[in-house]
């Protein structure tokens, strides 16, 4: 009994000591470093309690991912955005991934969400101006657009939609649920947004850029879900192939140190999470042409007649109001220089133009306005702006014949140098056309003359006989030739006709 009880003193001081050291190091190692709070955490006892705590990554988790099938260049340095080169026109596959956890976003479950796909620009500078950058591409390349999907390779959209105002955007509905591929081709390249003055400029990046969207209790898609975007170059065709190559060879020639400083080339390029693209009046994509400022011209008088002791082509009567051949002053307000677009028959550009005064026009070079407007209305809006008067084909000087007293009418005849009481004073008409119904215009315009009453236009000739005016004699006068005339009353009393002297 006695052997027992000491070997429960033995058993139980052992146990002791036994725990006296295992809580001897408690203390002793926990330094600042030791553990974290985020180790703590993790143990399984808070397991409970971690699940109420909001992480960070729990409330950023993305609920989709979009993927490109585009290998990232391998020269950019690290903590960089990641750069892809495009190809122009070619198709690249965009894979809409469905990211959400189990129980977020419930309400999109089972339902269609909308995507819209944009090509932007990256550099600010250039998005404050998207809009007359953009335009301008649009009158340079008529009929194409910046972006375009290839609805045949595509897998899993619906209700495709491509806005003829909006070149750079197309738009669908997908099924988070199913597999879903979009694929895009672009068609403007980056060098068409950098000034060409020396030959191999540098092109502007650009973005690809995926806004997603969920129905709103009207059924709209205009509630915001998520938004990513990826940086690109794009070349012309095979361009991109080689610009990746090129990289490539570049950075096996760098050494392992200076390696380390750039990122490895992915097969594929992941947007990376952005700020939804703004749904304002004054972006490019969300505009209309409603939205553009719209001006009235004050209506002219068709049958105004400018002063005929004008010496200057710019000055005739043909028609047009002198005010609408007036040059545009670098004073002119935003809403003058609209409507001398109007007056010159430039009214598709008032909306590309909508922001300019008169003196940003008049900055512009004849190269800024062909890139901007085509060659055609370029250089039609360059002349313009610069009072280029088309100069006439044929001048002629024209003086409406006085009566005289009796025994002056030789002397009225030799223009005035004889005993004429009167100065014979001669208006210039100016000819575009060679024809004679230009001539019976311009002088119906210059002296007052109904045009619809005059019924020929004759040349006194030999022996006073009269010459009808025809187009081939017009063809024949003499440029600056001096002509008096006169009219004389139809005989049937309807209308008049016209003979020069």
């Amino acid at each position: 009994m006695a052997w027992v009880l000491k070997m429960d003193e033995v058993i139980e001081s052992g146990l002791v000591h036994d725990f006296d050291a295992s809580l001897s190091g408690i203390g002793q190692e926990l330094g600042a470093g030791a553990y974290s709070m985020s180790d703590v955490l993790a143990l399984p006892i808070f397991k409970q309690e971690d699940s109420s705590l909001p992480l960070d990554d729990e409330a950023k988790h993305p609920p989709f991912q979009y993927v490109m099938c585009a290998a990232t260049s391998p020269a950019v340095k690290l903590h960089d955005e990641t750069l892809t080169y495009l190809n122009q026109g070619q198709s690249y596959e965009i894979r809409m991934l469905d990211n959400r956890k189990m129980g977020d976003v419930p309400e999109i479950t089972g339902k269609l969400v909308k995507s819209i796909i944009r090509v932007v620009f990256h550099d600010r500078r250039l998005q404050y101006t998207e809009h007359q950058q953009l335009e301008g591409w649009k009158w340079n390349r008529p009929g194409d657009r910046l972006l375009d999907l290839d609805i045949p390779m595509s897998v899993g959209i619906i209700d495709t939609k491509t806005n003829p105002s909006q070149l750079n955007a197309v738009e669908f509905l997908w099924d988070p649920a199913k597999r879903t591929s979009a694929f895009i081709q672009v068609h403007c390249i980056s060098t068409e947004f950098t000034p060409r003055k020396h030959g191999g400029e540098k092109g502007v990046p650009f973005r690809i850029q995926v806004d997603t969207f969920k129905q709103n209790e009207n059924g709209e898609y205009t509630d915001h879900l998520h938004s990513a975007s990826c940086q690109i170059k794009v070349f012309k065709p095979k361009g991109a192939d080689r610009k990746q190559k090129t990289d490539r060879e570049k950075m096996e020639k760098r050494t392992a140190h200076e390696k380390e400083k750039y990122q490895p080339s992915y097969d594929t390029t992941v947007l990376t999470e952005c700020s939804p693209w703004p749904d304002t009046p004054t972006a490019y994509v969300n505009s209309s042409p409603s939205t553009a400022p719209t001006f009235t011209a004050p209506q002219q008088s068709a049958c105004s007649v400018p002063d005929s002791n004008s010496s200057s082509p710019n000055h005739q009567g043909d028609g047009v109001s002198q005010t609408s051949s007036e040059q545009l002053q670098p004073s002119a307000t935003i809403q003058e220089t609209q409507q001398w677009l109007l007056k010159n028959r430039f009214s598709s550009y008032t909306r590309l133009f909508s922001n300019f005064l008169g003196a940003d026009l008049l900055k512009l070079t004849k190269e800024d306005l062909v890139q901007i407007c085509g060659a055609a209305d370029g250089i039609r809006l360059y002349n313009s702006l610069k009072s280029r008067s088309v100069r006439p084909r044929l001048t002629l000087y024209v003086c409406r014949e006085q009566p005289a007293p009796q025994g002056q009418q030789q002397a009225a005849g030799g223009g005035g140098d004889g005993s004429a009481a009167t100065p014979y004073v001669y208006h210039a008409i100016y000819l575009e056309e060679m024809v004679a119904s230009e001539v019976a215009r311009k002088l119906a315009l210059v002296f007052n003359i109904p045009f619809h009453q005059i019924n020929q236009v004759y040349r006194q000739g030999p022996t006073g006989i009269h010459i009808l005016v025809s187009d081939q004699m017009v063809q024949n006068f003499q440029d600056e030739s001096c002509f008096l005339f006169s009219t004389v009353k139809a005989e049937n009393g309807g209308g008049v006709h016209i003979i020069l002297k």
